[in-house]
């Protein structure tokens, strides 16, 4: 029940990222409005790590790693994906973002050397077909000119960059090393990397913005980035990689639902298969093996017993 409530907590938060980001866009560079986002996040986390008082002196080493995920959990795999959007729509990014899923069952079985059931490879393609089929307007519309290509492998690269990030989320987590205590080290190193891509990029530090820019910024930095990782890497220590990155999968769905409430999103045949495949998906990557079996078990049973003799 525990892993139920952070899958959904993690897959709400940040399918609503999508709509409080739009609001980021356009008054600040989008590197200083990272900065100010992590830099936020940070301070959340030392707060709470003041009222928690866990153990935080760890080695060298351990302190590497926390760069690490700073660097491609909270930062470069950011950038790059921002960048990815002055190239690509939001769903074409969307859709490229939705390959984290197969990276991380890859880079699970690499690096920790992880069977992975035959079920997570079918649910993940099936999750994946699910949101090509939801962009499906879009990607008929997509011309691979060299800016698109130059999107397109930029938002490529921001995701595996996180999927790496990941993987050191469940490094850390073998080594007994809390969420919390990750966590807050990298968002501070974090927050200390953007800040200083931001002096030797001479980018104007401002303020300026309207109120729907700070609302939406501290949504994202106490929601979209504290709680939203917090319950993400939880779930990465409880069920692993391979199915914790299905929520990245139903993001979109969030995201869609949102767009038809607030921005009149129209829904087509082609919305309901996406969303149907993405959920099919789901169940098949959360489901027990065993339990699948005896379903499948009992259908026959039912249906073999319906059959006249």
């Amino acid at each position: 029940m525990k892993s139920a409530a952070l899958y959904l907590t993690t897959v709400l938060i940040w399918g609503s990222t999508w709509l409080a980001i739009s609001f980021q866009l356009g008054d600040i560079a989008v590197e200083l409005s990272l900065f100010y986002r992590f830099a936020i996040a940070a301070a959340c986390m030392w707060l709470f790590v003041a009222y928690k008082k866990p153990n935080m002196r760890f080695s060298l080493i351990d302190h590497g790693f926390f760069a690490l995920l700073a660097i491609s959990n909270f930062g470069l795999n950011y950038l790059l994906l921002y960048w990815a959007q002055n190239y690509l729509s939001s769903a074409m990014a969307s859709i490229a973002f939705s390959m984290l899923l197969i990276m991380n069952i890859v880079n699970t079985r690499l690096f920790f050397a992880k069977p992975i059931a035959r079920r997570i490879y079918c649910g993940a393609l099936i999750g994946v077909v699910g949101i090509i089929c939801l962009f499906w307007p879009h990607l008929q519309q997509f011309d691979l000119s060299n800016g698109a290509l130059v999107g397109l492998l930029l938002a490529l690269g921001g995701t595996f960059v996180a999927s790496l990030g990941n993987m050191i989320s469940v490094r850390n987590s073998n080594r007994q090393i809390g969420v919390l205590q990750g966590n807050a080290w990298g968002m501070l190193y974090s927050a200390v990397g953007l800040a200083v891509y931001v002096l030797i990029n001479g980018i104007t530090i401002s303020f300026s913005a309207p109120t729907s820019y700070w609302l939406s910024l501290l949504y994202l930095s106490v929601f979209g980035t504290v709680i939203a990782f917090g319950c993400y890497f939880a779930l990465l220590k409880n069920i692993g990689p391979e199915k914790a990155s299905y929520a990245i999968v139903l993001f979109p769905l969030v995201a869609v639902a949102l767009s038809s409430f607030f921005k009149g999103f129209e829904w087509h045949a082609n919305t309901f298969a996406g969303f149907s495949l993405v959920l099919l998906g789901n169940a098949i990557v959360l489901t027990p093996t065993k339990r699948i079996n005896a379903f499948l078990a009992s259908r026959s049973v039912a249906k073999n017993g319906s059959v006249p003799s």
